[in-house]
């Protein structure tokens, strides 16, 4: 039996539109019901689709094992060790899914049996939780032994943010043809924005008489960010010399073609910086490289990162502290100032 995810466009507003069926079209209920609780309480339907498409692979893995009934989601067929089997069964596919994919994969098992369940998955029969003796936090008194399970999240390597080179933006900034594009350029490179946020702004977010600009970001989460004379210029030109009349209240519209007038789409972007790409022979550039490189400009400016924090609209300052990457010449010129620093100071006054 296949399983799919289609988007139904006619479900109330409570449901969400994004439904695994399988191959006559039959709704998993099951898996279905955990979207659709997240729709009632608000969950962006990006989010939506993610939820749909994570649980795939763990009901097409599931529907193969013996004994399995895939209709009838059963809390006795489920414990962690069924958990590790799925993790090692993604591990050794192939191709073999990036470790960051397949940890988003194992949390949804974990999350649909707590949602259908209330209650953590039960452990394996064979041990892989960990325990340990722990005393009273003043060091007396009877102790007790705390367990918690294992952790069975795969080892991801450490992210490194990759910023465009300034001869490289340079180059990529040159192929451009028209006035949209520069503009959508501009809001990354020189506000941070998402490719997302960039395709969602409508005409009314564009507040040119305060010089800002109103980001509707990841989590329904606004941001009022500034809007720098770089910024301004070309979104006016392409404002008011490029863009169709059209009743369409998104900023960026196509300029050409069965589509033209119409909003944006994310296949439009990709498209469009596939052709840039080419143009400018900078195979690196892509949307979100350029955000990358707003956020390593700003730390190299000295922008403090609760400040870059809220620029980006990172909900966890641990996602800005990736972009302090400092390169070997920076590391050795920081301890040559401290070791001056410290010679100075240890050395006797004179007398």
């Amino acid at each position: 039996m296949t399983f799919r995810t289609i988007r139904c466009d006619g479900l109330p507003a409570s449901r969400s539109p994004f439904r695994v069926v399988d191959r006559e079209d039959r709704e998993l209920e099951w898996v279905n019901d955990f979207p659709d609780a997240q729709c009632v309480r608000g969950v962006q339907p990006l989010t939506l689709r993610s939820y749909a498409n994570l649980s795939l692979p763990f009901v097409r893995w599931w529907n193969q094992q013996p004994n399995v009934d895939i209709r009838n989601f059963r809390a006795e067929q489920f414990t962690e060790s069924t958990l590790v089997d799925y993790v090692r069964s993604q591990v050794d596919r192939r191709p073999k899914p990036s470790p960051e994919h397949i940890n988003m994969r194992s949390t949804m098992p974990r999350r649909l049996f707590r949602f259908h369940f209330y209650q953590d998955m039960p452990h394996s029969p064979y041990l892989i939780q960990r325990s340990w003796y722990c005393r009273s936090p003043l060091g007396y008194g009877r102790g007790r032994t705390a367990t918690a399970s294992a952790d069975l999240k795969l080892k991801v390597p450490q992210r490194v943010i990759q910023p465009l080179s300034r001869e490289q933006v340079q180059r990529f900034w040159h192929s451009f043809r028209t006035a949209r594009d520069p503009a959508m350029v501009a809001l990354m490179l020189l506000n941070g924005l998402r490719s997302r946020e960039v395709l969602a702004l409508q005409l009314e977010d564009l507040l040119f008489g305060e010089a800002q600009v109103r980001v509707h970001g990841k989590g329904a989460r606004l941001r009022l960010l500034p809007l720098p004379p770089e910024t301004i210029r070309p979104l006016r030109c392409y404002l008011q010399t490029e863009r169709p009349l059209t009743n369409a209240s998104q900023v960026f519209v196509s300029l050409k073609g069965h589509a033209r007038g119409r909003a944006m789409t994310p296949a439009g972007l990709r498209s469009l910086f596939r052709h840039h790409r080419k143009t400018s022979s900078v195979a690196q550039a892509n949307p979100h490289r350029f955000r990358h490189t707003f956020g390593s400009d700003m730390v190299c400016a000295g922008v403090s990162l609760p400040a870059l924090q809220r620029l980006m609209g990172h909900a966890h300052i641990q996602t800005t502290l990736l972009y302090i990457q400092l390169a070997p010449q920076d590391v050795f010129a920081e301890y040559a100032r401290a070791v001056a620093q410290i010679t100075r100071l240890a050395q006797p006054p004179l007398v």
